[in-house]
């Protein structure tokens, strides 16, 4: 079993460093397709000043005059040591940029993340626990809705009610706790459809197993039988959905920083997008990989740990013990 897992570990290492690897390279690629350069168009301004033969020193000190493939080697070896370089308009350091933006997207993310949690574990509480005349079956219709609504309509939503009407915060104060705590709200609402969806499945099939008519049967209440036998169990598949929704967190918190005039990352990516700021983009999306790509990572290899109905075999696939029949069926012990 541990030389199993280990292989498995490696395996899922590099593709991972691969993945992270090929979407700095994607992203060189594309932004550098584009007509022009932030440099290029700078230096030529009129306004500058610059003589044609200053131009062609600078361009050379910047390595546009290279081609596309040597300034790719440059830049992917600069990346990998963790030199983020300069930023094309400003000239100050790619990573003291992202520092002073980061914290603000950290704070709204993982606000966001807790709601979204929270809200899927009470609404999949409610299903299985309250009385139908209490609306245990609209519950269930809340993940849908909550899917069919963007982030930025709700947010739009929110402002209005809670921003303009109420008076619990104001526009100009995006960083204050009530405006956090309601753009939180924005981008955690969708996200939490996808959890509760399987959280609802999963604790429907544990609600139907003999282990729960016994605990039932013992006269355990409702929520010793939902937090001591039901949701451990049901929380496992929740493992990778949980992993599966970080870029959807990560690009949520772009766009629900834009609707509540926040400074963030999101902001910095807009700015760079327009300018053409080569290095910028790079970092950013290439923090975005890293970060989808180690939370996957993390729940790949923690999966196989939590159950241990899971066990590895050398080609990467896991086998799910039966309890009751001997032949077992092989899955993918985790989603690549």
């Amino acid at each position: 079993m541990r030389n199993a897992y280990l292989t498995y570990a490696a395996r899922r290492i590099a593709q991972a460093v691969a993945v992270v690897l090929l979407a700095y390279v994607f992203t060189f690629v594309v932004v550098s397709i584009l007509p022009g350069d932030p440099v290029s168009t700078i230096l030529h301004d009129p306004q500058n000043g610059f003589t044609d033969e200053e131009i062609r020193e600078i361009i050379a000190a910047q390595g546009l005059d290279q081609p596309i493939a040597v300034q790719l080697w440059t830049a992917l070896s600069h990346f990998v040591t963790g030199n983020l370089g300069l930023s094309m308009r400003s000239g100050r350091p790619v990573a003291t940029l992202l520092a002073e933006v980061l914290p603000s997207t950290l704070i709204l993310a993982s606000a966001g993340f807790a709601v979204a949690l929270l809200l899927a574990a009470v609404i999949a509480y409610g299903t299985q626990f309250l009385p139908a005349r209490f609306g245990q079956g609209l519950l269930r219709g809340f993940p849908s809705l909550f899917l069919s609504v963007p982030n930025f309509v709700i947010g739009l939503v929110l402002i209005h009610a809670f921003g303009f009407q109420l008076g619990l915060f104001r526009v100009i104060e995006p960083n204050s706790f009530w405006a956090t705590l309601f753009a939180a709200l924005a981008l955690g609402i969708p996200i939490s459809a996808q959890i509760a969806e399987v959280l609802i499945a999963n604790l429907d099939h544990e609600a139907r197993q003999e282990y729960a008519a016994v605990a039932r049967s013992r006269g355990l209440g409702q929520v010793g039988l939902f937090v001591k036998h039901l949701l451990k169990p049901s929380s496992l598949p929740v493992v990778t959905v949980i992993a599966l929704t970080i870029g959807e967190l990560l690009g949520g918190s772009l766009i629900t920083e834009t609707v509540f005039g926040r400074t963030g990352v999101g902001s910095l990516v807009q700015r760079s997008v327009t300018t053409q700021d080569l290095p910028v983009l790079q970092t950013v999306v290439s923090l975005a990989a890293v970060v989808f790509v180690g939370v996957n990572l993390l729940a790949d290899l923690v999966y196989p740990l939590l159950d241990p109905r899971v066990t590895l075999v050398g080609s990467g696939r896991s086998r799910q013990a039966g309890a009751e029949d001997p032949a077992t069926q092989t899955t993918e012990a985790v989603t690549a």
